[in-house]
């Protein structure tokens, strides 16, 4: 009886120290070890993006519902095409073209999760573990089709701007919850395939996912970080979810249950298990973490933006948090951008910086990138590749304008294994009339 008691007070103990732990975990742990950004120029552009997105979810962009203040700073004679739910037929959530002449881009701006459209359901849910693979590691087999379906409708027209502004300007795919998934994996398929959209070099094409959904395996998620980058604000629930998105949504008005129970499964597997697990999920790219409110301190504080390309941590820990859900939404995430863009500005006012700073911020990101990687393969990661010299040169350089669209149909990775009719027969078949329609039983 005696050995009894013993074995229940430290079990008792032992349940207490990890409630503990658990309950007096915040956001700002997951990259408390990452650099802080110091210039506003990688960063500059996501309060703008943001404007934009917010811009997607408006019926009507001249009487705005949702505008943060001053606006959105959008011109409307730059808005090339909006996309509402009756043209998606329910493939994706909807989405605008913009080219920005300020900014020198052409954007594809999609917004996140509608509670009330069925057909946003069933993109979530359009997936199993281990269901769908592309390029050599898993991604979410409905947000790769919702992808593949936005490239195949859309490629025609961001060809034709792309090309009629000199072949100078970015190519920009930004979305916001359910949207960053789809935009993020647009971003891995138009590296794969850039013949689609005139042979954009792969530094001129660029993804910003905000309050990212983990949409991709590991190996993917640090191989693309030259292209995607995640944006994260302090204590966000769905970058830090591995439950399958659909079981997200489907509970989402018992989420602390859902996080509570998905915290206590987590704290059985270890980190070896997750990292070498090659179906498990994660949120894309290079990560951009908002800051903005400490332990035991109430209120929020002026943000900071911490940045790293992070292989082994990547927000596994779910933060048991009054604002992991208000986290998530893109007013905020605009707000708090914002203000840490004015920060960084304001910083660098009265000092003058060389001409070659920004050439050496490019190679110190090319270094941190090409480090992931090899610590992807250094972990054992599945289906991590190392960077060799020619490859990171090779992805890195720009090609002649008058070699660009000549290389185009060469531009897909020998990795993807397929060109874009194979993947599209792979995910689609088209009727009697042209037009994508689903395939059923597809990734069986």
């Amino acid at each position: 009886m005696a050995g009894a008691g013993v074995v229940e007070c430290a079990l008792c103990i032992g349940c207490t120290r990890w409630a503990y732990k658990r309950c007096t975990y915040i956001g700002a742990y997951d990259s408390e070890s990452w650099p802080s950004l110091t210039s506003s120029d990688d960063f500059e552009c996501v309060p703008r993006l943001c404007r934009l997105i917010l811009a997607a979810y408006e019926d009507d962009i001249s009487n705005p519902k949702y505008a943060p203040p001053g606006g959105y700073g959008v011109n409307p004679e730059w808005v090339v095409r909006r996309v509402d739910y009756d043209q998606t037929q329910g493939r994706c959530p909807p989405y605008l073209i913009y080219v920005d002449r300020d900014a020198r881009e052409v954007v594809l701006a999609m917004r996140g999760l509608n509670l009330v459209r069925e057909s946003d359901y069933k993109v979530l849910m359009d997936n199993r573990l281990g269901m769908q693979m592309f390029d050599g590691g898993y991604v979410h087999h409905g947000l790769l089709k919702a992808a593949v379906w936005v490239l195949e409708r859309e490629s025609d027209m961001l060809k034709s701007l792309w090309v009629g502004t000199g072949s100078c300007y970015k190519m920009v795919f930004a979305g916001h919850s359910l949207g960053s998934g789809v935009v993020a994996l647009m971003g891995v398929v138009a590296v794969n395939h850039r013949n689609k959209l005139g042979g954009v070099p792969r530094e001129l094409l660029k993804c910003y996912a905000m309050a990212p959904a983990r949409c991709m395996s590991l190996n993917l998620a640090v191989k693309y970080a030259d292209v995607i980058y995640s944006v994260v604000l302090q204590d966000d629930f769905l970058p830090r979810t591995p439950t399958p998105l659909e079981d997200i949504f489907r509970s989402i008005f018992c989420l602390p249950c859902l996080m509570f129970l998905v915290c206590l499964r987590d704290t059985f597997i270890p980190e070896s298990g997750k990292l070498r697990d090659p179906r498990r999920l994660y949120a894309p790219g290079r990560i951009y973490h908002i800051v903005e409110r400490k332990f035991c301190r109430c209120g929020r504080f002026p943000p900071e933006v911490r940045t790293a390309i992070p292989v082994e941590g990547r927000f596994e820990h779910i933060v048991l948090s009054c604002n992991a859900t208000s986290d998530h939404g893109i007013v905020w995430i605009e707000r708090e951008a914002q203000k840490a863009v004015e920060r960084l500005k304001e910083r660098a006012e009265g000092t003058t910086a060389p001409p070659i700073q920004k050439m050496e911020r490019k190679q110190s990101m090319e270094k941190e990138h090409k480090d992931a990687l090899e610590r992807a393969v250094s972990l054992n990661v599945p289906h991590a590749v190392a960077p060799s010299e020619s490859a990171t040169e090779e992805s890195h350089k720009t090609p002649p304008p008058e070699k660009q669209v000549e290389g185009a149909s060469h531009g897909r990775s020998r990795s993807s294994g397929t060109n874009w009719d194979e993947l599209v027969e792979k995910l689609f078949e088209k009727n009697a009339s042209g037009n994508l329609v689903l395939k059923k039983d597809v990734g069986k």
